[in-house]
Formats: structure tokens, sequence, C-alpha cells
């Protein structure tokens, strides 16, 4: 009996035998399956239950030769192509939310993240949470994800976001391409990472 409770096949899928595309097919994406793999990976924990992720939709032809602009050379060309482009950034006024995402806990934005450095600091590390689902959702929705964070942050957000928040990274999201893949690369043993005390 496997130690895993997920399926060998949903494993893979999820995992194993899931890469980072680098080509796409010119399949779209559709807005549902958007909402799904959100509606899936909202459920991850974050601290306090904060949800500071926003993402921004590149779909028109305008907003996607303005977002290439602001990617590295190598990041491009796959950005231009692909079905759908995801900027995932962190909101850091998010505390404003809390009040209905901890209603069991009333004032506690105004506790906890009353100061902006705080609200920053928090806002990055459970918005690249959140930003890990949503790679994992897409992979669950049977695409493929691109992440990558060769960009210009602050081109991007000057064209994209606000001073209120931060680029995390760019997904380019679809159904795999021709050549989409470059060779697995190693991951180090279970030995070299996990310590027990």
């Amino acid at each position: 009996m496997s130690p895993l409770a997920l399926a060998p096949a949903a494993q893979d899928l999820l995992f194993r035998e899931a890469r980072t595309a680098n080509t796409f097919t010119d399949e779209p994406v559709t807005d549902e399956q958007v909402q799904a793999i959100y509606d899936l990976v909202k459920y991850g924990p974050t601290a306090f239950n904060q949800s500071p992720l926003r993402v921004t939709l590149v779909r028109s032809p305008e907003a996607r030769e303005r977002l290439v602009q602001h990617m590295a050379e190598g990041n491009r060309a796959k950005t231009a192509t692909a079905p759908l482009v995801a900027i995932l950034a962190t909101d850091h006024e998010f505390h404003e939310e809390l009040p209905r995402l901890v209603p069991h806990a009333p004032g506690i934005g105004d506790t906890y993240f009353s100061e902006r450095t705080v609200r920053e600091e928090s806002a990055l590390l459970n918005g690249a949470l959140q930003a890990a689902y949503f790679v994992v959702g897409v992979r669950a929705a049977g695409l493929a994800a691109g992440p990558m964070t060769g960009y210009d942050p602050e081109g991007l957000r000057k064209e994209f976001l606000d001073a209120d928040h931060e680029p995390l990274m760019v997904v380019n999201i679809g159904r795999p391409g021709e050549d989409a893949w470059f060779p697995r690369s190693p991951r180090l043993p279970y030995e070299d990472v996990v310590t027990t005390v």
C-alpha cells in the first residue's frame, strides 16, 4: 500500500510528469478553466487565512504586447505566444479583507497588520504560497504552466498594477506545444534535505 493517498496518475499529473512548458498550442484557455483553478486553490493554507494573491489575466493583443516589453529577452517569445498569461501579484492592503476571511477574530487586521512593512512581508510569503498553489492548480486542470520571474518588476507594476501591488511571477498557461520541455533537472534526495532531531 502506498504511503500517499493521492492516486499515482494524479501524483504524475501534479508533480512527477509535470514540467515548466516553454511552447504551447494555440488552444485557448477559458475563463471557466481559470475560475475552476482558482476555486480549487483558494483553499490552500495561509497565515490568518489571508489572501494577498491577485491575478491579472493578460488576454488582449494590446496588453500582451505591453507585457512582452517588460519580460526578459529569453521569456519574450513564449509569453507572446502562450494562449493565456497571468500576472500573479500580492496586495499589500490584503488586511482590509480579513474581517470577512477571519470573522471569528474581529480586529485581527489592526492588531497584526497595521504597519505597512509587516503587511509587505506577510503578503510576500503568503502570496508566494498562493502562487505555488495556483501553478499546481493549473496542472490539476490538465494544462501546463510556465512560471517566470524574469521581468522588469517596476515596469510591470507601472504598466499593470499600482503601488499597493507587488508582482510575484508571470505564468504562461496552455496546452504544451512541440518541444515544450527542457530535460528534467535533478532534485535533491531526501537524505540531503530532511533532518530528524
